[in-house]
C-alpha cells in the first residue's frame, strides 16, 4: 500500500469513526455501535471505502491488546483471591454450561464431536470490549450487575489460555498440520511452550520491568516511560504470537503481573489513549470484516445463527444467575449483555482452523454470526434495561461505588513524604482507604519497603489522578513539597473533580493565599503546629503551669488564623508595601489584645481556649470596639 494510500485509508477510517459515534451517540445508541456501523458502511462488502479491512484488523487488534493488559494491570493478585467465588463460580459455570450446550446443539447438527467442542467454548465467549465500553457509557461498571458481567467476562478471557493449549489436542484425523511457529512439534511439546510463555511473563514481571521503570522514572521524561509501556505490551504480545498463543491474552497476564507494582498508575494513564484510539479501529474493523456477501447467499443460515447463539447464551446466563441469587431485573440484564460473541472468536476461529480442528465451512458462517451478534449488543442493552426497569421499575445505580477493578479509596494522598505518611496513617487506622500518589521513585521504594503501598505518579495530570479513584474518593490531600506544584494541583483537583474536598498542605503565609484564592476547603501550615507547641513545652519550662501554656497557646493560635484570614484581602497578587503595612497595623492590635487576655485572665477555664465560638464572638466585641 503506497503512501498516500494509507493516509487516504487512515483518513477515511477516523472521519468514519467521528461522524458515526457523533450520530449513534446523539440517537442513544453508543459509541459501539457507532464503530461497527462505519465498518460496515466503509467496508469493502459496504461502500467500498476501504479494500482490505484485514490490514486494518491487524493493527486494530492492539487496541484489544492494550485494553487486556489494563485490565490485567487493575487486577491485583489479591482482588482477585477475594473475587475467586464470582470469577470461579459464576464466571466457571457461563463456560462449561454455555459451552457444553453449544457443543450439544452442534453434535446435533451433525457436527464431528470435536468440531462441535471447540466451536462451542469458542462461542461461549463474550466480547470483552463491547460489554466494558458499553457498561461504562450507561453507569452500570459500579454497579452490583456490573460487578457480575465483569467476574464473568474475566474467567472468560482467562479461559482464552487453556483453550488455545487445548485445541491442538483436538486435531482431526488427517488434517494438515499448522504451519505456525510450532509447526512440527508433538502436542504435549506445544502445550509446554504455551506454559513456558506465560512464566516467562510472569517472571520478567516480577524480576525485571520494577528496575526498569525506577530507572527511567528518575529521568523524569514522560515520554520515554509511555514508549517503555507500549514496547512492553507489544514485546509480550509478540512472545505469546511467537509459541501460538493469543497476543492478547498474554498483555492480560502481565498486566496482573504488574497489578502490584508502585508504577501501576503510571502505567494506566499512559497507556489509556492508545487503548481508546485503537479499540475504535477494532470495532471499525469488525464492522467491516463483516462479509454480507455470504449474509445475502445465506441469510437463512446466518439469521438462525445469530438468534439461536443470542437466545441460547442468554438463556443459560439468565439461569446461571438466578441460581447464584441475582435478582432477577439483574439476572436478565446480565444475559443480555453477555449474549453475543467475543472478540476472541475471530482469533480463536482463525487458529483452530489452521491447526486442523475447525475446517472453513464451519468458521466462515459462524464468523459472520459472531460480528453481527457483538453488533447487536448495544440494543440488547437497551432492550434489556426496557425489560429489567419494567420487571423492577427502575435498574439499581444507586450501588456503592466499588469498581470491581479495585477499591475505591475515601482519599486520594499527593505526596507521601513526612506530611503525607501522618495523615495516610490517621487515616487507615480510623479504618479509611487511601489511594497514594508520590512523584519520587526514591520516595515510592522506600515507603512500600516498610509496607506503605505507594503508587509512582505526578498527580497534577488529571489522567493519573482519575487512575487514583479521584472521581470516587471524597477528598484529596495535597501533601507535596512544592509549592507551584500544590497550587497546580489544587487548581485541576477543583476543576476536574468539584465534588471532592481539597485539604493542603501550606507553606507560609504567601502560600496559604494562594491555595484560598483556589478555594481549597481546609489548610494546614506545614510548620506552625509542631511550632505552637514547642512554644506551649518552653513556656511549661519557664515555668508555666501545663494548662496556663495550653490556654497561652490556643489564645495565640486563634487570634493568628482570624488574623491570616483577615489579611486575605489585603494580598492581592502577593506581597505589597500596603500588604506589610496592614499586617503591621493589625499584628500590634491582636498581640496587645493577647497580652492583655493572659494579663488579666479573662478566660478562666483551662480549656476555653477551644472554645472556638465564644473566642470568635469576644474578638469581634473587641474589634467593633476599638
Amino acid at each position: 500500500m503506497g503512501h498516500d494510500s494509507f493516509l487516504t485509508q487512515a483518513f477515511v477510517f477516523l472521519a468514519a469513526a467521528v461522524v458515526s459515534v457523533l450520530i449513534a451517540n446523539r440517537v442513544g445508541l453508543g459509541s459501539v455501535l457507532g464503530y461497527l456501523v462505519a465498518g460496515a458502511l466503509i467496508g469493502p462488502f459496504g461502500l467500498g471505502f476501504v479494500g482490505d479491512p484485514e490490514s486494518v484488523m491487524h493493527a486494530a487488534e492492539l487496541g484489544v491488546v492494550i485494553m487486556l493488559f489494563l485490565i490485567g494491570l487493575e487486577l491485583e493478585p489479591a482482588l482477585l483471591w477475594r473475587m475467586r467465588t464470582a470469577i470461579l463460580g459464576l464466571g466457571g459455570a457461563q463456560v462449561a454450561v454455555t459451552g457444553g450446550t453449544l457443543a450439544g446443539v452442534g453434535l446435533l447438527l451433525g457436527l464431528e464431536w470435536r468440531v462441535a467442542v471447540a466451536a462451542g467454548f469458542i462461542l461461549s465467549l463474550s466480547s470483552t470490549a463491547i460489554v466494558m465500553q458499553s457498561l461504562r457509557e450507561k453507569g452500570l461498571a459500579a454497579t452490583d450487575l456490573g460487578r457480575a458481567a465483569f467476574s464473568v467476562l474475566l474467567f472468560q478471557d482467562i479461559a482464552v489460555i487453556p483453550m488455545l493449549a487445548l485445541f491442538p489436542l483436538l486435531v482431526t484425523s488427517g488434517a494438515e498440520a499448522h504451519a505456525g511457529p510450532l509447526a512440527g512439534l508433538p502436542a504435549w511439546a506445544e502445550t509446554l511452550a504455551v506454559i513456558g510463555a506465560v512464566g516467562a511473563v510472569v517472571l520478567g514481571g516480577r524480576v525485571l520491568t520494577r528496575p526498569l521503570f525506577r530507572w527511567i522514572a528518575h529521568l523524569r521524561l514522560n515520554e520515554i516511560f509511555t514508549a517503555c509501556a507500549l514496547a512492553l505490551v507489544v514485546g509480550v504480545a509478540l512472545l505469546m504470537q511467537s509459541v501460538g498463543l493469543s497476543p492478547a491474552l498474554g498483555a492480560f497476564v502481565a498486566g496482573v503481573v504488574l497489578a502490584d507494582s508502585e508504577y501501576r498508575h503510571e502505567l494506566q494513564s499512559d497507556i489509556e489513549p492508545f487503548r481508546a484510539l485503537l479499540l475504535g479501529l477494532f470495532f471499525i474493523s469488525v464492522g467491516a470484516g463483516i462479509d454480507f456477501p455470504l449474509i445475502l447467499a445465506r441469510p437463512l443460515l446466518i439469521l438462525a445463527l445469530v438468534v439461536s447463539l443470542v437466545a441460547l447464551k442468554a438463556a443459560v446466563m439468565f439461569a446461571l444467575a438466578r441460581v447464584f441469587r441475582r435478582p432477577r431485573p439483574e439476572a436478565l440484564m446480565i444475559a443480555l449483555a453477555l449474549a453475543q460473541g467475543g472478540e476472541f472468536a475471530f482469533v480463536l476461529f482463525a487458529f483452530a482452523e489452521t491447526a486442523g480442528v475447525v475446517p472453513a465451512s464451519v468458521v466462515d458462517p459462524l464468523v459472520a454470526a459472531v460480528a453481527l451478534s457483538m453488533a447487536a449488543t448495544p440494543l440488547l442493552f437497551t432492550l434489556g434495561e426496557r425489560a429489567a426497569s419494567a420487571m423492577s421499575h427502575s435498574v439499581d445505580r444507586e450501588a456503592p461505588a466499588h469498581f470491581p477493578l479495585a477499591a475505591t479509596p475515601h482519599a486520594v494522598i499527593a505526596g507521601f513524604g513526612r506530611f503525607g505518611q501522618i495523615v495516610h496513617r490517621l487515616l487507615v487506622a480510623n479504618g479509611y482507604a487511601t489511594s497514594i500518589l508520590e512523584h519520587s521513585a526514591d520516595q515510592v521504594e522506600t515507603v512500600r519497603s516498610f509496607g506503605n503501598k505507594a503508587n509512582y505518579g505526578d498527580a497534577s495530570r488529571v489522567d493519573l489522578l482519575r487512575a487514583a479513584g479521584a472521581e470516587d474518593a471524597k477528598l484529596i490531600v495535597i501533601a507535596v513539597d512544592n509549592q507551584e506544584k500544590a497550587l497546580e494541583i489544587a487548581e485541576i483537583a477543583r476543576k476536574e473533580f468539584p465534588h471532592l474536598k481539597i485539604l493542603a498542605r501550606a507553606f507560609d503565609r504567601g502560600h496559604v493565599y494562594e491555595l484560598m484564592k483556589r478555594n481549597v476547603d481546609a489548610f494546614e501550615r506545614e510548620t506552625f503546629e509542631a511550632a505552637l507547641r514547642l512554644g506551649s513545652v518552653a513556656l511549661r519550662t519557664l515555668g508555666w503551669r501545663g494548662h496556663q501554656a495550653e490556654r497561652a497557646a490556643g489564645l495565640f493560635r486563634r487570634h493568628d488564623e482570624r488574623n491570616l484570614r483577615a489579611m486575605f484581602q489585603h494580598w492581592g497578587e502577593g506581597d505589597s508595601p500596603a500588604y506589610r503595612s496592614a499586617v503591621n497595623a493589625r499584628r500590634g492590635m491582636v498581640e496587645d489584645m493577647l497580652a492583655r487576655d493572659l494579663a488579666t485572665h479573662q478566660i478562666s477555664a483551662p480549656d476555653e481556649a477551644w472554645d472556638t465560638q465564644s473566642l470568635d464572638e469576644e474578638v469581634e466585641r473587641r474589634m467593633r470596639s476599638k
